[in-house]
């Protein structure tokens, strides 16, 4: 698998399933475009491409919900083109019918949906003169329910119909849209929601008897499901999927 001469967009690219997709796409040859709001994070991201040996890569210290636009204008105004857009950045909270607050309801479909789109239509026209593709990251979450966190869910729901529906719209243009869907994977989103690293860390202890391969997953895993899906050679073929990079968990 080999991404020399492709140029990628990656949000959410300072931390987690983001910047690991971004550092594998870059050693399979990708030029990146790296978006994130954290620029200290974001940086250190784009040192380890960078030491790597891959190709330098851009980053763009943004939020998704405002600035749409430049993050678009200057992946193509720096590198003339694209090629694969991962729709990466997302974030969770926790409320439930009897909690619920259309502010914080507001807050996660803004990053979680309402970007998604927008980048994704501000993306097509560059995508189609590369007959390139878009990657969602959504979850499990949008497949089953999952207590208390219920915006998230709603969201993560809305997102894989958008995957669908847009991979249906785009197909004549020979844009292909698929979504990754994980299970719980390590990383610091869960600090978002209040807790402590020892906590999170007997958390994912808990949670390996419940996955039927014995673990939770690993960046790594998401990591190799979008390059997958990226490949216009691997994965020519397929568009609308929702891929579930769980472990098993769905069939358990």
């Amino acid at each position: 698998m080999s991404f020399e001469g492709k140029v990628a967009l990656i949000t959410g690219a300072s931390s987690g399933i983001g910047a690991d997709a971004a550092i594998h796409l870059a050693k399979l040859g990708a030029s990146v475009s790296i978006v994130g709001r954290n620029e200290i994070r974001l940086n250190a991201v784009a040192e380890k491409i960078k030491n790597s040996g891959s190709p330098v890569p851009l980053t763009i210290v943004a939020d998704v919900t405002k600035d749409a636009e430049r993050i678009v204008d200057e992946t193509i105004k720096h590198f003339g083109k694209l090629d694969v857009l991962v729709n990466n950045a997302g974030i969770v909270g926790q409320d439930n019918v009897t909690t619920f607050d259309m502010p914080e309801f507001d807050r996660i479909f803004n990053t979680n949906v309402r970007s998604v789109i927008t980048l994704s239509k501000l993306c097509v026209p560059h995508l189609e003169k590369t007959r390139g593709n878009i990657v969602n990251v959504s979850s499990i979450a949008g497949l089953k329910a999952v207590p208390n966190v219920l915006s998230y869910c709603m969201s993560k729901a809305a997102l894989d119909q958008f995957t669908k529906c847009s991979a249906l719209d785009l197909a004549p243009k020979h844009i292909r849209v698929n979504s990754i869907n994980p299970g719980i994977i390590k990383t610091p989103i869960f600090k978002t929601v209040g807790l402590t690293e020892e906590v999170a860390e007997k958390m994912f202890d808990e949670y390996k008897s419940k996955y039927p391969l014995g673990r939770v997953g690993e960046v790594s895993d998401t990591s190799s499901a979008i390059a997958y899906f990226a490949d216009e050679k691997s994965a020519s073929f397929l568009t609308g999927i929702l891929l579930t990079v769980d472990g098993g968990f769905m069939l358990a």
